[in-house]
């Protein structure tokens, strides 16, 4: 039986340049076709890429849909849960065994259009780090899905000061750098693109095609959008307030004092004025009161922020983020660690992805610096006119 997989191409033995990312959960019926349109459009690209599924504890046979398509082809590569832990685990695993320079995540149900692919691609351009797909004909019942969605929206926006129109479009192209110091949980993948706001990147967004479910069932649900909001606050929390906790938890700490200390002048004046007794008096109980909880309020505070100091000096991480150097010679930045070395050990299978070795440090007598990489975080491709580009790069792999 002729294998109906082309044999991979030379190019495509070293690391890919593209990793799509597909979150795989009783997908069996939408498998086999969206692969076949991911191929037919990443071969017309002729770039590089690989397609990382990551199956949450499917139970409709989809792992073993997976399977068939991984031996035939070895661009397709499969991680697969021991039960279901959701569509951010998923991804977060997609994420962490991807090996190319550009990762798209998209949804496996054939929601997602993958010819939108190139266009995402053409739009991460050198001033880009992340593009976000924005689904404006909307294929969902609208009370259930759209309606909710729309109101998230609305509300991440405001709280994050990043301005989408979809968050929850999973379609997105994104470079690996600022995923990959980025941990995921609850329902924060839908986030990503604030955190990437937060650091110094720059995020876009583009009109992207969006299909009526062919197969299955949607997993969408509205205590998805509750918990959505709850992951909100969370990620305010640490974008505002992750090196700093005594300024967040000590201001209401300082106004429980205050307000404690009011009362009990309060107090004390009704006693020296009318004479009325403390012990009955509701504002002495309410002083007392706040000033515990005051006092609580900034221990708590003492706390969180000596776990926060031991959280960066534990690992030598810097509490910033930088974006490129000149002329620092050995004092510069390190690149980011071997990203294998970072990838969590279940991950790692038999057949390990390529890895990418690290480029050697420029020579200080050879002129500028292009950028590097932070300690702690990722570096952001935008520098100096004279810097090289990722769009001015030709469509073949990189040399391992």
């Amino acid at each position: 039986m002729e294998c109906p997989y082309d044999i991979m191409r030379p190019m495509e033995a070293a690391s890919p340049e593209i990793s799509i990312v597909l979150p795989v959960f009783n997908e069996a019926g939408s498998l086999h076709p969206l692969v076949a349109e991911i191929r037919a459009t990443m071969d017309q690209l002729n770039r590089s890429y690989e397609v990382v599924c990551c199956d949450d504890g499917s139970t409709d046979g989809s792992q073993d849909i997976l399977r068939e398509l991984a031996s035939r082809d070895p661009r397709i590569k499969v991680v697969a849960f021991a039960r279901n832990f959701g569509q951010t685990a998923a991804l977060d695993a997609g994420f962490r065994a991807a090996s190319g320079r550009i990762i798209v995540p998209m949804d496996s149900d054939l929601q997602n259009d993958p010819a939108d692919i190139p266009r995402l691609l053409a739009r991460l351009d050198a001033d880009t780090d992340a593009v976000s797909g924005w689904r404006v004909n909307r294929q969902d019942a609208f009370f259930t899905k759209t309606l909710p969605s729309r109101v998230a929206n609305v509300l991440v926006s405001l709280v994050t000061g990043v301005e989408l129109h979809d968050y929850g479009c999973t379609l997105k192209a994104y470079r690996s750098e600022v995923l990959r110091d980025f941990r995921l949980y609850g329902e924060m993948h839908r986030l990503i693109p604030a955190y990437v706001k937060w650091a110094g990147g720059r995020v876009v967004e583009i009109p992207v095609n969006h299909r009526p479910r062919r197969f299955g069932r949607s997993k969408y649900t509205l205590a998805k959008t509750i918990r959505l909001l709850l992951d909100l606050m969370t990620v305010r929390f640490l974008l505002s307030y992750s090196t700093k906790p005594l300024y967040f938890i000590g201001k209401y700490g300082l106004l429980a004092i205050g307000l404690g200390s009011l009362s009990f002048v309060w107090t004390l004046f009704k006693k020296l004025w009318w004479g009325e007794p403390l012990y009955t008096d509701p504002f002495f109980a309410i002083s007392i009161f706040l000033g515990l909880a005051g006092v609580q309020f900034l221990l708590v505070g003492l706390l969180a922020e000596l776990s926060m100091r031991t959280y960066f000096e534990s690992q030598d991480k810097p509490p910033y983020l930088v974006r490129w150097s000149l002329n620092l010679g050995s004092n510069a930045p390190p690149p980011l660690r071997d990203r294998a070395s970072r990838r969590p050990p279940q991950m790692i299978q038999h057949d390990p992805l390529p890895v990418v070795a690290s480029a050697a440090p420029p020579d200080p007598a050879a002129g500028p610096e292009e950028p590097r990489h932070p300690v702690g975080g990722f570096s952001l491709p935008s520098a100096p006119a004279h810097l090289p580009d990722l769009a001015d790069e030709p469509d073949s792999p990189r040399e391992e």
